[in-house]
């Protein structure tokens, strides 16, 4: 099947949801892990951390272990001091502290993070990311730049393609560099793809997705994984 009918195809497709897919970035968060949660998809993340592991989730604004998303209700008793990268309130975790932004940009310049789960524009297949600016879209690029270039791993979380169906993982990002070479993991709603020296590996498929399917909406060759499986939650 041609490539352009293929791509018509699979439009109307079901796919995974943003929890679904914070879900899964969260599977690589391990055991005694410093984390940061980027804007959007990847603040979800801080959900679905099961109960015995202990993780420890940092924000440039100042704060390090927090837990899950609170209720507004939560929030009101709190006073809504405490929100994450999205401005969401956030539920505080033992040891929790507070701290100046400078003292936490330290912490990310330092190295000091082992795990960033950012949200992304473009990731190309050297895995350069581009999650700041698209000449749709201006904001801050905030903390973003210090951490893909400064974190041990770098996961980035997105749709697959645009609303408009046009390619997010590229061979070449055309908007503006958040850092080169920087990303590891790329989460989206149809697949688990990740970045090596040798290209682009696809590792976990949506139900009901093919590995054609997933090659449509990719600009850049796929290499199957000998393990290629369906994407696993549990």
């Amino acid at each position: 099947m041609a490539e352009k009918q293929l791509r018509e195809r699979v439009r109307s497709k079901e796919r995974l949801d943003e929890q679904t897919i914070a879900l899964r970035a969260a599977k690589e968060i391990q055991d005694g892990d410093y984390v940061n949660l980027g804007f959007g998809i990847p603040t979800l993340a801080s959900n679905f951390i099961p109960e015995g592991k202990t993780v420890f989730f940092h924000s440039e604004s100042g704060i390090i272990s927090y837990g899950r998303i609170a209720t507004e209700e939560e929030a009101d008793e709190m006073g809504w001091i405490l929100v994450n990268a999205s401005g969401q309130p956030v539920m505080p975790l033992p040891g929790l502290s507070l701290f100046h932004m400078g003292e936490a940009f330290d912490m990310i310049r330092g190295g000091k993070l082992d795990l960033t789960i950012l949200g992304g524009l473009q990731v190309s297949e050297k895995g350069d990311l581009a999650n700041w600016r698209a000449p749709h879209l201006f904001t801050s690029i905030g903390g973003a730049m210090d951490l893909a270039a400064s974190t041990k791993k770098v996961i980035v979380c997105m749709t697959h393609v645009t609303r408009n169906n046009e390619y997010k993982i590229v061979r070449k990002c055309t908007f503006p560099l958040t850092a080169r070479e920087c990303v590891d993991l790329i989460v989206t709603d149809i697949a688990v793809i990740s970045v090596t020296r040798e290209g682009l590996v696809l590792k976990e498929i949506a139900p009901a997705w093919t590995a054609e399917e997933v090659q449509a909406l990719t600009e850049p060759k796929l290499t199957l994984a000998p393990d290629l499986k369906e994407i696993e939650l549990l």
